[in-house]
């Protein structure tokens, strides 16, 4: 039976570590950390995800100023809302919290907020870095997973892995970051061809697909180590599950992460590690 990964476990962890980094910084500084979250209107999961964010804040010890908006904000207004935010020198990271209202253009929104004040690691200036292999901002769920693997010593160098899902958000970019530990790194997605034929060459499988209990055992190799991103709900139970069947991949792999508990503590983290990346590379310009 397989190790689970606890993004849980190794999130609290970290931000532990955090707020030890935090009080030093309040010394050297003078004052702590500050994120911007923009919530616009009342669906539940980003509201859920934003109190996730504002307690990790308090945890650590970051300031956080939470902007809440009806869903009748224009583009106009939010453009305007994020200019006067890119140019407010005590924050030093700005969260648009995703999805947006539909007359609302996400990737305009994005590329409005300043590039060292993005700390989803949205703007096309920090994903073009992941690429370039140049300083940037990594986006918080691919970092996560890439913490998890190093958590249990995954040696991913020379490993097969497969990410299912091609979205910008999470399948490409930990793509690019497995293929970065020198991993060889095959991109699927649900339609693909007799996809059960490569995932089962997968020594890390990542799922991230948005599909309830997709991979199945028959799916996997064994002693593989399995990720699950998704973040659905079961269609029988209406309770929180995985892209992945839980309980039957279980019994066939080395290690696999858990929905809910996995990949979710661990992308909050990642983005309290991004903001605390923002705010120091803001404090040393100041000082320069």
């Amino acid at each position: 039976m397989a190790v689970i990964i606890s993004g849980k476990e190794l999130a609290t962890k970290k931000k532990n570590e955090m707020a030890l980094k935090v009080q030093d910084y309040l010394k050297v500084y003078g004052r702590a950390p500050h994120l911007a979250v923009i919530l616009v209107g009342e669906d539940p999961g980003s509201i859920s995800y934003v109190k996730g964010k504002e307690k990790a804040c308090q945890e650590i010890g970051i300031i956080n100023t939470t902007i809440r908006k009806d869903a009748t904000i224009t583009e106009e207004q939010m453009l305007e809302m994020i200019n006067t935010l890119n140019a407010d020198d005590r924050i030093d990271g700005i969260l648009v919290q995703l999805p947006l209202p539909k007359h609302i253009h996400s990737d305009k929104i994005i590329q409005a907020i300043r590039k060292d004040k993005d700390v989803d690691g949205f703007h096309s200036d920090n994903v073009a870095a992941l690429y370039l292999k140049q300083k940037g901002i990594v986006s918080c769920t691919p970092k996560g997973i890439i913490e998890m693997l190093k958590s249990i010593d995954c040696k991913i160098e020379g490993k097969r892995a497969c990410v299912i899902g091609r979205s910008n958000i999470v399948g490409m970019p930990v793509a690019k970051l497995l293929l970065d530990q020198n991993a060889t790194v095959t991109i699927c997605h649900s339609k693909t061809s007799d996809l059960a034929s490569v995932t089962r060459e997968a020594d890390i499988l990542v799922a991230a697909i948005g599909k309830p209990k997709f991979v199945t055992a028959e799916m996997v190799k064994d002693g593989a180590v399995v990720i699950d991103v998704g973040v659905n709900r079961n269609p029988e139970t209406n309770k929180l599950c995985g892209d992945v069947d839980f309980e039957n991949v279980k019994e066939k792999v080395a290690y696999i992460s858990k929905v809910p508990g996995g990949v979710g503590p661990m992308t909050i983290c990642c983005l309290m590690e991004n903001t605390l990346e923002c705010y120091l590379a803001h404090m040393e310009d100041k000082n320069d």
